[in-house]
């Protein structure tokens, strides 16, 4: 790997939330600098060549100090993918490679002077909003006074939910935050006692509970394109307009039927 392009990042923890979602974090051996919601390029190498893939960033900048860089991943298994199934059998002690510089646009809009902010994830699209609060609680100005945040985290079972205790004791230290978890199957989680729904079933309950309006609030959609679509639409008729809504995908839905995903071109990527 060449060391002008990567970091050769060490594993330091590995947590399994089920079979098929987990967390990595890494540790870099120089400083990386990056925005709460970018991504960063993890690439592994093997007989086949360099496998690399976009991934948000769920670690806050500065959680290892000079002259190291500590990053966290969360990741979904994809079976058929290209790098996650290689990342799957990491473990500590393990090297993995970074390229030197994070990217992305998924970050707090700042240039509109919304105080108000719709956080909308599925699954592992809530790594970016982890990176946001986990940043404001570090530091009380990243975000400016008086706003507000409603983050609705939405998967098919509570399992999937890698981060709902890390949410909830973040919510509690930050006024205005309000986390909510749904589960889109409760039928095949019976013990679940909270919110039911798609993340765009609540998309429109919450936020008019909040009294988040189009022209006032800043949107974040982040994870499955179907779900982004749909609360794009949503959103629409409720008067956000285009500039108030951002999105990451994670993936592309294929145009047939095949249960291949084509990565995105821009974005963190789920392969």
């Amino acid at each position: 790997m060449d060391a002008n392009k990567y970091h050769a990042a060490m594993v330091t923890a590995r947590r399994d939330f089920c079979s098929d979602l987990w967390m990595l974090r890494l540790r870099l051996p120089a400083p990386f600098p990056f925005q709460p919601g970018q991504y960063a390029t993890l690439a592994v190498e093997d007989a086949e060549g360099v496998h690399e893939r976009a991934y948000s960033i769920v670690s806050s900048p500065g959680e290892a100090g000079p002259p190291e860089a500590e990053l966290e991943f969360f990741f979904e298994l994809v079976p058929q993918g290209e790098l996650t199934p290689r990342l799957y059998r990491l473990q500590v002690g393990d090297t993995v490679h970074v390229r030197r510089s994070a990217k992305g646009l998924f970050v707090l809009d700042r240039k509109r002077g919304h105080r108000q902010h719709l956080l909308v994830a599925t699954v592992t699209g809530v790594a970016p909003y982890v990176s946001m609060l986990r940043s404001w609680v570090r530091d009380p100005a990243w975000a400016p006074p008086e706003t507000r945040i409603v983050l609705i985290d939405a998967g098919s079972r509570s399992w999937e939910f890698g981060y709902a205790d890390e949410l909830r004791a973040l919510a509690a230290r930050l006024p205005g935050v309000e986390v909510v978890l749904s589960v889109s199957r409760p039928w095949e989680d019976a013990g679940w006692t909270g919110e039911r729904g798609r993340a765009e079933d609540l998309v429109r309950k919450y936020a008019d509970a909040a009294g988040f309006k189009g022209g006032e609030t800043s949107a974040y959609l982040c994870g499955h394109p179907q779900m982004i679509e749909n609360a794009k639409g949503i959103l629409s008729r409720c008067g956000f307009s285009k500039p108030d809504i951002h999105e990451e995908i994670y993936f592309v839905l294929p145009k047939t039927g095949a249960q291949a995903v084509t990565p995105a071109v821009a974005g963190a990527r789920s392969e």
